[in-house]
């Protein structure tokens, strides 16, 4: 014997089926944030343990790059953070369809406050990410004996004009 789905149950579903969607979009942006604080996090141990040989000096010349890589590892630690609680925020939206349905009361304002509260904790999830992004790449630097070598060998191999 089939089981028979009221209605409007039904229709909750459809409603939640766009928050599942975008759940599941904060989830795959998580796992790229935590793969990125992930990687900063063994640079910054790399970066710390030849450190400690190093002389003085030497180890001067690396403390912008810990700085940054401090930076780097606070702005993509509050992404993540604000991005979980985005989640958090959608599956509340999710509970409230469910249970407004269930006690037979209305709650669209609140589901729109969530929806709006989760997209704006979203946002600046993404500000956090993306400055994350920019001191990565601003801190980013190629040796500059690897930029001359590969120059001198390009204009090794470049073929000479023979008229």
């Amino acid at each position: 014997m089939p089981i028979s789905i009221p209605s409007d149950i039904a229709h909750i579903i459809q409603l939640a089926i766009a928050p599942v969607f975008l759940l599941a979009g904060i989830g795959a942006l998580l796992n790229v944030m935590t793969n990125r604080l992930a990687r900063v996090v063994d640079r910054w141990r790399k970066v710390e343990g030849f450190m400690t040989e190093l002389s003085e000096d030497l180890r001067q010349r690396h403390v912008p790059e810990l700085a940054a890589i401090d930076k780097r590892m606070i702005r993509i630690n509050r992404a993540v953070t604000l991005s979980a609680l985005s989640a958090l925020l959608i599956c509340l939206v999710i509970v409230t369809l469910f249970a407004g349905q269930l006690v037979r009361t209305d709650v669209s304002n609140l589901v729109a406050v969530l929806f709006v509260a989760s997209m704006g904790v979203l946002i600046v999830a993404l500000v956090y990410f993306l400055s994350e992004i920019s001191i990565a790449t601003r801190t980013l630097r190629v040796a500059p004996h690897l930029l001359t070598s590969k120059t001198a060998r390009t204009r090794k191999k470049a073929p000479t004009d023979l008229s």
